[in-house]
């Protein structure tokens, strides 16, 4: 979910990378490839396996060790951006795969990872029915890691300040009363971004969508490239440095703004403006090391992993019996009736819609 997601207080990398995190070059990661039979070393022990992620991967320490020593495989990390960028990466490089498995995949960006074959179909063991109900289609290319809810955060004290009353809706957006106070990322390039639009497109409708948005920015919407810029710099919630109240963000954010001590959130998430965003772990077709991706996909869907989510990535684990932080059932409650758009539909018409969202808003 990378400048996607956070980087708010504590959160160590799902908006920054991991200290886990390894930056290879491709000279690297052409050489994970050498040297030996796929999966292979060459010299007894098993090749790393290397997952293709994006720049919001975050894992405590010894989550990774403990694959390896479950397994025999190293994991070696390559972080490469945004999910959408993530993707593109991918798509460009499918003849010659950058890594082994790939995590960070969400549904705004799934159906071109499917279209192109970029991932293959691989029925991780031991999955939860929980994670298989998240399932895009039946070939098993992707499969449920987390999830969260994509929605506008408001900053509570900045309106509590002002005495202006807080929006609830996507219609009181538009309201002159909150002009200039609403920043949004690019669809084109940022994964929540894209995810608020298209909250909006199932709200209006794909006839109705762009005039909400030309309301949008006759209210003055500011527009930043990535999550980072809109909550880091635009936003003016306590972590932030910016001017602006209400920042699309994700509806786990507030619980990182809470100082310690507190039982109370300075922001909020307003959960009737929301969209829910699930990311995917797929083995890279073509990888030098198949043996070792299908184990860590496997290892992805683990209750270990799964456990460490919450409190690294701050999103909800697909798996329903991993444990949540106490925090979050007061904080981080999730959309009862999140907007929701078919992935056949996303699939369909993404790229049109941002094109038309770009004509609209940036002109």
């Amino acid at each position: 979910m990378s400048n996607n997601r956070w980087a708010v207080p504590g959160a160590v990398g799902r908006r920054v990378s991991a200290a886990a995190t390894v930056a290879l070059s491709l000279a690297a990661l052409s050489a994970c490839s050498l040297g030996g039979e796929p999966g292979s070393a060459g010299d007894g022990t098993n090749a790393p396996v290397v997952l293709i992620t994006h720049d919001s991967f975050a894992v405590s320490d010894g989550i990774l060790e403990s694959f390896t020593e479950q397994t025999g495989y190293p994991v070696e990390v390559r972080a490469i951006g945004d999910a959408g960028s993530m993707v593109n990466q991918l798509v460009l490089s499918k003849d010659s795969p950058l890594g082994d498995v790939v995590f960070g995949i969400d549904n705004t960006f799934a159906s071109r990872a499917l279209d192109e074959g970029i991932v293959e179909s691989y029925d991780a063991q031991g999955v939860d029915p929980q994670i298989r109900s998240f399932a895009l289609d039946e070939t098993a290319r992707l499969t449920a890691v987390d999830y969260s809810d994509v929605c506008v955060n408001v900053d509570h004290e900045w309106f509590a300040d002002s005495g202006l009353p807080e929006p609830q809706t996507l219609e009181d957006l538009a309201d002159p009363a909150y002009r200039d106070l609403l920043v949004v990322e690019d669809p084109a390039s940022s994964s929540p971004g894209l995810a608020f639009l298209l909250a909006t497109v199932g709200a209006f409708g794909p006839d109705g969508y762009a005039d909400y948005w030309a309301s949008l920015r006759d209210n003055g919407v500011k527009v930043a490239a990535s999550w980072t810029d809109a909550y880091y710099v635009d936003f003016s919630g306590p972590s932030s440095s910016g001017e602006r109240p209400l920042v699309v963000s994700y509806a786990s954010s507030p619980p990182y703004e809470v100082p310690a001590g507190s039982d109370t959130a300075p922001t909020g998430a307003l959960l009737d403006t929301c969209f829910r965003q699930v990311e995917y772990a797929g083995v890279l077709a073509g990888a030098a090391n198949t043996d070792g991706a299908r184990a860590l996909v496997d290892y992805l869907v683990s209750a270990t992993f799964q456990a460490d989510i919450p409190g690294q990535m701050y999103v909800y684990p697909a798996l329903e019996a991993a444990d949540l932080p106490p925090e979050w059932a007061a904080f981080a409650p999730l959309a009862e009736e999140p907007f929701t758009v078919a992935p056949e539909e996303i699939a369909a018409n993404r790229r049109a819609w941002i094109e038309r969202w770009t004509d609209v808003v940036i002109g």
